[in-house]
Order: structure tokens, then C-alpha cells, then sequence
């Protein structure tokens, strides 16, 4: 296959993120701003908003055997996404086989992952822990472990602690880099007191692809497995199948993200992501967590199920688009949404057999943090917990919120259920031309009351 070097501009081209970049640079206003349209784009030193289409682009195969890199570890495909960072991007192309991860993938800006779908299977190495033995200081660069078996050099450990000054617990991702018996070094200073005294440990978890302060990266047509069972909880805002963090214009197609004790998709203070098509489930957490502060998120076509909670609006989502996704047995909540999300539109999803609540309005912290402007249209909620439960539950001082052409159904019998229930402290709720049957109470206003 012929290799040629890919700049961020190339690889943008190639996997449709121009069109992206472009569309976005459009609702800005930069293009009607009177200057001529851009109809014959060049690859130009240092413009990354235009970008020609090209025919070939950087490569890089990893795979058990007839690859640019043969290996199934994370190091040979940590050194596949390395080896097209340094040419300024490109697709790390993952053949069939099974891949035991130590430590996290961690992604660069402008790369491409492609599987080859459910025959190319991620899987997380059982977890172990210890507790640490030796107090360390915020500013080294190495611990000590009571127990050092099954630990490696390489590994990606979590190292937790509770902060003598708070009692809060204090959490840290870091790589094992060397070591002397039971003494490792890090490949970052720790940045907090781990003392002993803070019940201070260090567990091999880490999320399985990861990013940080990167851009315009495609994830698609593999399979990532948690290996739940055999591995402790990290919860969603440090770790999933996928996590990331302070990124930009991400794209997850076809991805199945399954088995993780923790979240399937994570996205903390990430704009611009589009996530189609993919199968999250079985997973101990949210199934999809459009994280803190993540604008324009875009979640469309995906399977969701079997997970603690559905799809999970974390704090200050807005401007999110969630369509014809389908949502089903979830433990708790379908779809919760909650502190500042606002200017979201949930529409065309299916949502069945939640465990205790179809679609959640968190209450919150009152009025100022509650999640305003929402539009939830042409959805369907279908058989929604217990006897008692409640398919769409708005609390707290939320306003400005439209319910429209949707079904809200029970076909179980009607038992002591309510279809929607609207808090007393909401204001300028609007239900319009829903369908709600099946209960014994279809909407329960207590604003009314």
C-alpha cells in the first residue's frame, strides 16, 4: 500500500472533517462577510481551514501478523498513532485480532483509528492494586508500592487519595516508567500529597483510548471491551472505553464500547463531537456522557443499552443535538438531563424498559443551575420502571421546556404509574400533541396543586 506523509489539513480532507471545519467557519459568519468563497483550496503552510481532497493519505497497520507493526499490546499501537503524529496525522488501520492492553492508547490530533469492526477487539488486562507504602509529596516523581506483583513497567496505573486538608479524594493517571523493586518512577510528577494517611493507592486502570488538548481525531469500526468483571470501578470523569478531555471536532463512528466498570464514552470539555452509529453497553456507568461544559455535541443512530444510565448530560451541555438513538433496559435513567444543560433538542429516540426514570429533569441547585430550553420531540418512551414509576420526571425550577409529539406509553398495566410529572417549581413547561397511555395517571401537575 503506498505511504505518503499526512498533514492535519490532508487528514482532514480524507475523513470528512473539512466539510466539518468548513460548515462550522459558515454558522460563525466568516463566510458572509463579503470575502469570495475558497472553490480551488491549497495545501498552505499554516491555513487549516481549507483543505484540497486528496487521493492518499499516511497508513500505518497494526495487527498479529502482516502489518506495518506486528504486535496486539498497546505499545504497538501506541507506536502506530506516534509514527503518523510525527508526519503531522494519518490512519492507524487495525487488522483483525485481540489486543490485551497494560495501559491506555493515547491519541494525537488528526489521527484516524479504524478496527475492523467487532473483529478487532481492545481488551482491558484485569485490574490489580495495592496500597502505597511509602508517603510521597506533591512534587515527586515516584511511588512505593506495598505489593509491586503484576505490576510492569509501562503500565497505566490510577492512584487515589484522600486530601488530609478536605477529606475529598484525589485522583491521578500516570504510566509506570521505572523501576527498583518495589519503587516506580512516573512519567509525571504527582502534583498532590500522597500520604499514607490518605489511604493512598495505586490500581491499573485506565481508560483504553484516550485524549487530552487534541483536535480533529475519527475513532471508528472497533471494538473496545472493558473486561469488566475482572477490573475495579473508575468512574466517568477520569476514565471509559473511551475518554477525553479538552478536545476539539472528535468523530465516533461504529464503535462498540462494552464491559468497561465505568463509562463507555466519556467527553469532558469537549466541543464539537459527533458520535453516530455506535453500540454502547453493558457497561457499569453511562452508556454516553456528554461531560462538562461540551457544546455542539452531536449523538445520532446509536444502540444504548444495559448500562446505569442511558445518555447523561453532564454540567453545562448545550447546543446538543440527540436523535434517533435507541436507549433500552437501562438501570436508572434513559436520558438525564441536569445543571445548566440548556438549548438542547432530544428528538426521534426510543427509550424502553428504563429502570426507574424514561427521561429525568434533575432538580439541581435551584434556578440558576437548571436546565433551561429544551426541546424533547417526536420521542418514545415505552414501559418505564416499577409500579410506582414516572416515564418523564421534570424537578426543580426548570423553565422553558417543550414536550411535543411524543409517545409516552405503558403496555404493562397502569399500577400507580405517571406518564409525566411536572415539578411545582417548574415554570413555562409546554406539552403539545403527546400521546400518553397506558397509566394510571398521564400527567401529574403539581403546579396545580
Amino acid at each position: 500500500m503506498p505511504r505518503t506523509p499526512l498533514s492535519r489539513r490532508h487528514f482532514l480532507a480524507a475523513s470528512g472533517l473539512a466539510t466539518l471545519a468548513t460548515g462550522l467557519a459558515s454558522v460563525s459568519g466568516e463566510e458572509t462577510d463579503g470575502r469570495p468563497p475558497v472553490t480551488n483550496p491549497r495545501a498552505t503552510s499554516g491555513d487549516d481551514r481549507f483543505e484540497p481532497k486528496w487521493d492518499e493519505r499516511l497508513t500505518v497497520t497494526v495487527g498479529p501478523k502482516d502489518a506495518d507493526i506486528v504486535g496486539t499490546s498497546a505499545k504497538a499501537l501506541q507506536a502506530a498513532v506516534d509514527y503518523v503524529t510525527r508526519f503531522g496525522g494519518g490512519t492507524v488501520q487495525i487488522l483483525p485480532g485481540t489486543y490485551k492492553l497494560r495501559n491506555a492508547v493515547t491519541l494525537s490530533s488528526n489521527v484516524r483509528i479504524l478496527g475492523s469492526g467487532l473483529d478487532s477487539i481492545l481488551l482491558k488486562e484485569p485490574s490489580h492494586g495495592t496500597k502505597l507504602d511509602v508517603d510521597s509529596d506533591w512534587y515527586d516523581q515516584e511511588i512505593t508500592l506495598r505489593d509491586a506483583k503484576g505490576f510492569e513497567v509501562g503500565d497505566g496505573v490510577c492512584l487515589r487519595t484522600k486530601n488530609p486538608h478536605n477529606g475529598g479524594m484525589e485522583v491521578l493517571k500516570r504510566t509506570l516508567i521505572a523501576r527498583s523493586g518495589n519503587r516506580f518512577k512516573l512519567d509525571k510528577a504527582l502534583r498532590q500529597n500522597y500520604w499514607l494517611m490518605g489511604d493512598s493507592s495505586c490500581t491499573s486502570l485506565f481508560p483504553i483510548l484516550t485524549g487530552e488538548n487534541i483536535a480533529n481525531v475519527v475513532i471508528e469500526n472497533v471494538t473496545l471491551d472493558g473486561n469488566g468483571k475482572q477490573n475495579e470501578n473508575l468512574d466517568g470523569n477520569y476514565a471509559g472505553c473511551v475518554f477525553l478531555q479538552d478536545c476539539n471536532r472528535i468523530a465516533m463512528r461504529k464503535v462498540t464500547a462494552r464491559n468497561y466498570n465505568g463509562d463507555g464514552l466519556s467527553w469532558q470539555i469537549c466541543h464539537d463531537v459527533t458520535v453516530e452509529d455506535c453500540h454502547s453497553h453493558d457497561n457499569a456507568g453511562l452508556g454516553m456522557h456528554p461531560g462538562s461544559g461540551s457544546q455542539r455535541p452531536l449523538i445520532r443512530n446509536n444502540l444504548i443499552e444495559r448500562n446505569d444510565i442511558g445518555i447523561f448530560f453532564c454540567w453545562g451541555v448545550k447546543y446538543g443535538l440527540a436523535e434517533k438513538n435507541r436507549v433500552v433496559d437501562i438501570r436508572k435513567h434513559g436520558i438525564s438531563i441536569g445543571h445548566r444543560d440548556t438549548d438542547n433538542v432530544v428528538r426521534d429516540n426510543d427509550v424502553t424498559g428504563s429502570g426507574q426514570v424514561g427521561v429525568l429533569f434533575r432538580p439541581e441547585r435551584g434556578k440558576a443551575f437548571a436546565p433551561h430550553r429544551n426541546l424533547f420531540e417526536n420521542n418514545r418512551i415505552i414501559n418505564t420502571g416499577d409500579d410506582k414509576a414516572i416515564a418523564v420526571d421534570v424537578q426543580g425550577q426548570v423553565e422553558a421546556v417543550t414536550l411535543k409529539n411524543n409517545v409516552i406509553k405503558e403496555t404493562r398495566a397502569p399500577m400507580q404509574r405517571v406518564g409525566v410529572k411536572i415539578g411545582s417549581e417548574t415554570k413555562d413547561i409546554t406539552l403539545a400533541d403527546n400521546r400518553i397511555e397506558g397509566f394510571a395517571t398521564e400527567v401529574s401537575d403539581m403546579r396545580t396543586r
